[in-house]
């Protein structure tokens, strides 16, 4: 612990309503879902879709985010007072933006390999193996743990002082104003984390909106729900993600060693963070619930009496590349074969 003669004492009180139930929501709704996600992702893993090696890194990142989320409630109940030491602050900040990022990333391998499939369903086979989807998460995985490796090293937990209200707030991370390398690591991650995912996500989703849509065999009403999936998908983490790093980068920009701009973007921030913790509940819902096939294993894990009711494989190869997408994507690879 350590006292920081630079920081500014802000008042939390909005932290202790507003943060909490934000935080407990997902909680409550991303912890079960995201296992259940996993297992699903993992019965795809086992039939040797390597779509399902990006779903599982991702409810993964999302499982181990969402586990964070009990030490940030309680840090927000407290008046953004840390309670917990210097070993849980670093090991929490570290896990809670390691997987944060980590989850953006997937959700570009996710985008990247739809469009591979749609838009060139027979030249680039060789790219969508479970061999290259294993080599790019744990290249991802390597990547994120090494960059946000400097959380560990640099994290304190900082005692905040108010002499003239006699309070003293233990603070972890989150240090207002920010510190130098944390501006430059903001920085790194709104280009990298935030900026790339979403060109990617983007660029990845119209291309397939329109190979879709060229497509003659493919009935209307399945291109309107497409649309929408597809749309869902990029609004969402946009929503989630744009308002968060558009702060982000205020504060890193203007922010080092201004009380003032701490003070002003203070709420902001806390308002745009706990935003980013609604995706964990997007993700299962919009790659992996809406899926027939998904939802078909989640009856039969946990419904007894379907069991019996098995999906049988697609049997060609162009169809079964579209396991785990929606029952429309399937209908319009089955048309395209």
């Amino acid at each position: 612990m350590s006292n920081s003669s630079n920081s500014c004492f802000i008042f939390h009180d909005i932290d202790q309503v507003l943060f909490p139930s934000i935080y407990i929501t997902v909680f409550i709704l991303s912890l079960p879902a995201n296992i259940i996600s996993l297992y699903v992702a993992w019965l795809q893993v086992k039939k040797e879709n390597e779509l399902g090696i990006y779903l599982f890194s991702l409810s993964l990142a999302d499982v181990l985010y969402t586990l964070t989320l009990p030490l940030w409630i309680d840090f927000a109940f407290c008046h953004n007072n840390w309670r917990h030491g210097l070993f849980l602050c670093t090991t929490s900040s570290f896990l809670m933006y390691t997987n944060f990022y980590s989850s953006a990333m997937f959700l570009s391998c996710i985008s990247f390999d739809r469009y591979l499939a749609f838009v060139y369903p027979l030249r680039f086979c060789n790219l969508r193996t479970r061999k290259t989807a294993v080599i790019v998460s744990v290249a991802i995985w390597t990547i994120q743990i090494a960059s946000n490796s400097i959380i560990l090293w640099n994290v304190k937990v900082v005692e905040n002082v108010d002499g003239k209200q006699n309070v003293t707030d233990e603070i972890c991370y989150d240090t207002f104003p920010l510190q130098c390398w944390q501006a430059h690591l903001n920085l790194v991650r709104i280009i990298l984390g935030y900026c790339l995912p979403l060109i990617i996500m983007t660029f990845c989703n119209i291309c397939i909106y329109i190979a879709i849509k060229n497509n003659q065999a493919t009935q209307d009403h399945e291109k309107k729900k497409i649309r929408q999936l597809l749309l869902s998908i990029v609004v969402t983490f946009f929503l989630c993600f744009t308002p968060f790093h558009v702060v982000l980068f205020i504060r890193s920009i203007l922010e080092v060693s201004n009380c003032d701009v701490a003070r002003m973007m203070f709420t902001p921030y806390k308002i745009t963070l706990a935003l980013t913790s609604l995706n964990c509940i997007a993700d299962p819902i919009l790659y992996s619930f809406v899926s027939e096939i998904a939802r078909s294993d989640i009856r039969k894990a946990f419904l007894p009496h379907h069991r019996t009711a098995q999906y049988k494989k697609p049997a060609t190869d162009q169809t079964a590349m579209a396991t785990f997408r929606n029952y429309t994507e399937m209908e319009f690879v089955n048309n395209s074969s």
